[in-house]
């Protein structure tokens, strides 16, 4: 991007806070602007889209999303239901997926080789974390593939998916990450109460994790017997320029607080302004979300369907938690558990870069850096996931060597 484009994008992101400063309740055109800016923000990163996509075959376009949404099947895996409590009151919403008991009995001889006497008497169970502005069903590649093979725990991150608004963040109180490590502790509580555990994260998933071992070294070293860190950083996140040249970024960073704190308050203005700016929104999710340009267009629209469910006030208490997340130092407690570190060369929200960092704080990791994936990797490429994590878990003994699990996957595979 060029720096007239990045100018561009401050000076739309300054109007956008001029937007919704003066638009009335009913102005929802006014609304477009403050809309359009929020997606950026959601996608993760703030850049210039193509206008030419607000024009040119829009109608066409609405009707393929509409297409795409009636058959799409992403996201519709549903586990055992049950809800945790975290420490401030917030119900968490949590599905677990059981074994099979076929698969149990052959990951069972596993497992005692890798524990001897130590074989634990209940199955090694996987918890997933997802992303920011995503929910549980962002795993869906992965939750498909491991169905029946492993106990596996999906949840929704506070204010996120089907868990509720952070009772604290109703109180005034700002989140950050070290809520969300209570939160996972809650959810593992509720869930998995004894057993060894592997813990999944991705982006701000994977920061929660960071968080957990920063708050419960204990459970780390009593309990956890793998890690797989997917597309996250312990840290600096406040130096990402999300592809933007460095004039532009810092005219970004000059507004963006004003922005969230002014549209976070004008939730319906800026719901309907989102809608409204739908092909500028799918765009933005397209570039900050995947690597490829032919990426299935059915799963960048489920992407897109995941992302603009969080909502604008969500959307803008959680940002400012990246900007203070220092999780370098914790690192250490993974320091004797297997641990999978994976990302994309063109990750533009939490940089291959970042992953790198963590690799280097903890030299026994597996790094695993992909080529032309983007942030959302285990949906660019679930194969090629399925299959790292897969390798993890036979590691530590969830499931038998070896398991095949590419016949899940939807997308091609590009090595790495």
């Amino acid at each position: 991007m060029s720096e007239s484009s990045a100018e561009g994008v401050a000076a739309a992101a300054q109007a956008a806070v001029q937007a919704a400063d003066s638009a009335a309740p009913g102005s929802w055109r006014r609304a477009g602007l403050a809309g359009a800016a929020i997606g950026v923000v959601a996608a993760g990163a703030a850049a210039g889209v193509a206008i030419e996509r607000l024009t040119v075959g829009r109608g066409m376009r609405k009707k393929a999303r509409l297409a795409l949404d009636a058959a799409g099947p992403y996201g519709a895996l549903r586990g055992t239901p049950g809800t945790a409590l975290a420490d401030d009151g917030t119900e968490l919403y949590f599905e677990t997926d059981e074994v099979d008991p076929e698969e149990s009995a052959s990951a069972g001889k596993q497992r005692r080789k890798l524990f001897g006497r130590r074989s634990p008497t209940a199955p090694v169970t996987v918890v997933f974390s997802h992303g920011y502005c995503l929910n549980q069903d962002s795993w869906h590649f992965q939750r498909l593939a491991l169905r029946g093979a492993v106990r596996s725990v999906h949840w929704d991150q506070r204010s996120h998916g089907r868990s509720a608004r952070g009772m604290a963040q109703a109180d005034g109180t700002p989140v950050d990450i070290d809520q969300l490590g209570r939160d996972l502790k809650a959810v593992i509580d509720a869930t998995a109460p004894e057993g060894p555990l592997v813990l999944v994260g991705h982006s701000m998933g994977g920061m929660t994790v960071m968080a957990l071992a920063d708050q419960y070294p204990e459970l780390i070293r009593d309990r956890v017997v793998g890690v797989a860190l997917v597309g996250t950083s312990s840290g600096h996140m406040g130096e990402v320029n999300f592809g933007l040249p460095v004039a532009g970024m810092n005219a970004v960073r000059r507004v963006l607080p004003r922005v969230l704190r002014t549209l976070g308050s004008q939730t319906e203005l800026v719901e309907r302004g989102r809608r409204a700016t739908a092909d500028l929104f799918a765009g933005i999710v397209k570039r900050y979300s995947f690597g490829s340009r032919d990426v299935d267009p059915a799963v960048a629209r489920f992407a897109e369907r995941l992302i603009e469910g969080t909502p604008i006030d969500v959307v803008a208490e959680f940002y400012p938690a990246f900007q203070d997340h220092d999780k370098a130092a914790a690192l250490q407690i993974f320091a004797e558990v297997p641990v999978l570190v994976l990302a994309g060369t063109k990750d533009l929200v939490t940089p291959s870069s970042h992953s790198e960092a963590i690799a280097a704080l903890l030299p026994d990791a597996e790094l695993v850096i992909v080529p032309d994936a983007g942030h959302l990797v285990m949906l660019e490429l679930p194969d090629l996931v399925n299959g790292r994590l897969t390798e993890l878990l036979a590691r530590v003994g969830a499931v038998p060597p070896r398991r095949n699990v590419d016949r899940h996957g939807s997308t091609a595979q590009r090595g790495g």
